[in-house]
C-alpha cells in the first residue's frame, strides 16, 4: 500500500518546480517548482526541447529519499521524475512518469487550474487504478529547504 501510495505522489508530481519567479509559457503550461500534497518533494518543470516539459526532483525529505532507495532508486534528489509531457488539445499536458520506489514509469497527466495549483493524475496501466493529487507552487529558489 506504501508503493501505491507513493506511486501516486510521484505521479502527482506530474507538474514541476522552479524559479523564484516562475514563467508561464505561451501555451498555459506552468513552469516552476512545486510540492506534493505532503510537501516531501519538490519537482522542477521546465522545458526540454521540442514543446516537450519535463520535471526534476529538487528537494526530497528523509523519508521520501529512503522510499525511494528501497525501490532501487539510490538518488532521488536530481532525478527526472516527470518525461516528454506534451500539451493536448483540451488543455492538459501528458507524459510518462518515472516512480523511483516502484522503479517503473507510468502515463500521466497534468492540469494547471491557476498559477499556484497543479491538478495532476496518474495511472497504472490504461487509464485504470488512477489516482489524482493536488500540488502548490513552491516560492523558494530551486534546491532551497521548504518552510513548511
Amino acid at each position: 500500500m506504501r508503493r501505491i501510495k507513493s506511486l501516486l505522489v510521484v505521479l502527482t508530481a506530474v507538474a514541476g518546480l522552479a524559479a523564484v519567479s516562475p514563467a508561464v509559457a505561451q501555451d498555459g503550461f506552468t513552469y516552476g517548482v512545486w510540492r506534493n500534497p505532503k510537501n516531501s518533494v519538490h519537482v522542477e518543470i521546465k522545458p526540454c526541447g521540442g514543446g516537450r516539459a519535463c520535471g526534476f526532483v529538487v528537494w526530497a525529505n528523509d523519508e521520501a529519499k529512503a522510499d525511494a532507495k528501497k525501490g532501487g532508486t539510490p538518488d532521488l534528489v536530481g532525478l527526472q521524475l516527470l518525461r516528454d509531457f506534451n500539451l493536448q488539445k483540451n488543455g492538459s499536458w501528458k507524459g510518462k512518469v518515472f516512480v523511483p520506489d516502484l522503479n517503473m514509469t507510468f502515463n500521466g497527466t497534468a492540469d494547471f487550474p491557476d498559477a499556484t495549483t497543479m491538478k495532476a493524475k496518474g495511472c497504472l496501466i490504461g487509464g485504470f487504478l488512477c489516482k489524482s493529487q493536488t500540488w502548490r507552487r513552491v516560492d523558494v529558489a530551486a534546491g532551497a529547504s521548504p518552510s513548511s
